[in-house]
């Protein structure tokens, strides 16, 4: 990688235009560039030699493109639109809604924003600074969770927010943030209540949150290959290496024009979306796949990995534990992998790598061991914090990974068996046991019962005992109603007389 930028280009929430992708595919090919990327925030990544890059920004710039190179001072708005009709079913938030809210997104963010149904886990809710989740009950109404820069305070705020006022407001926080830069920016301290006192309130539309928004449990979906949903299918494309070849890329986004598909979806894991494929067109995406020999198959223990924008450090020590996971035949739903070998850099995981030295001079690092990290109840869209492993060597390293596995297990049976038992409880208090009682003769131990009655003596059943004449008597010895006693029928052994 010496002698070469990354040049970053932004696509709001991971909605790209094949037309507009075309174009920066041919400007991309003009300067000898051969593949494309896409980095964790659904933004494309080139990696451009330095004799290339001018010609290559100019010929961006031309297109009226919008990029960084080697920066990333404006993050990519991330949302779970790529996830939107194919993986979340039953909820308000709808394409238009996604959009809408692009639309109004009129300057270029400094802090990360995320844009989240609630009814999904695809995409990471909270690894922004201003963290939007669709609220599940009332439509168009968003909480709000502020994710201090650089802290790990994470904020609820008091208020849900109406969808055509997320842009404005993002916008006033923001400014607030920046501006009180020692209160908000890097501030373990950092109070959540203050930046909620300094908003002007009254100039949205707002309703107060009445219960704490509980976060879904991370569950990935296979994101891969050529599936249909309602009546046509949807594709999704990984690879291995992060590579997506240029001229694959620009096939696609013909095949989409072609096709009247208006736009490509990227995702969050380094993949895409491609949505809206009309049943008679699924054979010329097949082909197409075909001619690039692209395989959409991948084992899920391999799918479910994050790793670092430009890191292939973080990359290689994917695959060697992938390599040990599969041989092991571990199983790994429900669990995202994050490896993070920088000090700034971020990734979604339930499960952590980091990769560190064990001491260095100066800037020299030496000896690199690997510590092993799980999030607060293994939930993705918590702080990843507690160490579970510490200075282990990279041998060792896949064992460790597969007892933390072992630990998620153990930690999801126990949840399950809280639940049961929580169930038991309900329905114990839902239902209480039924005693029944029957009145017994304290000298012959005869018993009336008043379900079954003495129809042989012209009582019929159902005759409470107190209903049964003054003058009625044992009809076995004779003793008379008053030395009768009730008791519970479970615990007598004798036979109703």
């Amino acid at each position: 990688m010496n002698n070469r930028h990354v040049i970053k280009i932004n696509f709001k929430g991971g909605i790209v235009s094949p037309g507009e992708l075309y174009n920066i595919l041919v400007a991309a090919g003009n300067c000898n560039v051969q593949h494309a990327r896409f980095g964790l925030r659904q933004q494309l990544l080139f990696d451009v030699a330095a004799e290339e890059l001018k010609i290559f920004t100019g010929e961006l710039g031309s297109l009226g493109c919008h990029f960084e190179v080697g920066n990333d001072e404006y993050p990519n708005i991330v949302s779970s639109y790529p996830a939107e009709e194919i993986f979340i079913a039953n909820t308000w938030l709808s394409e238009g809604v996604y959009k809408d809210i692009f639309d109004l997104v009129d300057y270029k963010p400094r802090l990360k924003i995320n844009i989240s149904d609630s009814n999904q886990s695809f995409t990471p809710m909270l690894t922004g600074n201003i963290n939007w989740v669709a609220s599940p009950a009332a439509q168009h109404f968003w909480h709000l969770f502020i994710r201090f820069p650089k802290t790990n305070v994470i904020y609820e705020w008091g208020d849900m927010v109406y969808t055509n006022d997320i842009a404005r407001m993002s916008a006033e926080i923001e400014q607030k943030i920046w501006a009180n830069r020692q209160k908000f920016i890097g501030n373990e301290n950092a109070c959540g209540d203050e930046l909620y006192a300094l908003i002007r309130r009254d100039s949205y539309i707002v309703k107060r949150v009445e219960t704490k928004l509980e976060l879904p449990f991370f569950n990935l979906p296979y994101y891969e290959g050529l599936n249909r949903y309602h009546d046509k299918s949807w594709l999704g494309i990984y690879r291995r290496d992060e590579l997506f070849d240029r001229n694959f890329l620009k096939e696609i986004c013909s095949l989409c024009l072609q096709t009247k598909i208006g736009q490509i979806c990227s995702t969050p894991w380094k993949t895409i979306i491609i949505k809206g494929i009309e049943e008679k067109d699924r054979q010329q995406w097949n082909h197409l796949l075909e001619k690039y020999q692209v395989n959409v198959r991948h084992a899920a223990n391999e799918l479910n990995f994050q790793i670092e924008d430009n890191s292939f450090d973080g990359l290689k020590l994917k695959n060697f534990l992938v390599k040990h996971l599969n041989n092991g035949d571990t199983r790994t739903f429900g669990i995202c992998f994050g490896i993070k070998t920088g000090r700034k850099s971020e990734v979604f995981s339930s499960i952590l790598v980091r990769k560190r030295a064990l001491f260095s001079i100066g800037r020299v690092k030496f000896f690199p061991v690997y510590d092993i990290l799980c999030a607060k109840d293994f939930n993705p869209n918590e702080r990843t914090g507690v160490i579970y492993s510490r200075n282990n060597l990279r041998a060792l390293l896949p064992d460790q990974l597969r007892k933390a596995v072992f630990s998620f297990y153990a930690y999801k049976a126990k949840l399950v068996d809280l639940r049961v038992k929580k169930e038991v409880q309900k329905e114990t208090i839902a239902k209480p046991e039924k005693i029944e009682y029957v009145h017994q003769c304290v000298h012959c131990l005869s018993i009336y019962d008043e379900a079954a009655g003495e129809p042989g003596y012209g009582i019929a059943s159902h005759t409470a005992f107190d209903e049964l004449p003054e003058d009625y008597a044992c009809h076995l010895c004779e003793a008379p109603r008053n030395e009768f006693v009730r008791r519970k029928k479970a615990d007598l052994n004798s036979q109703t007389v």
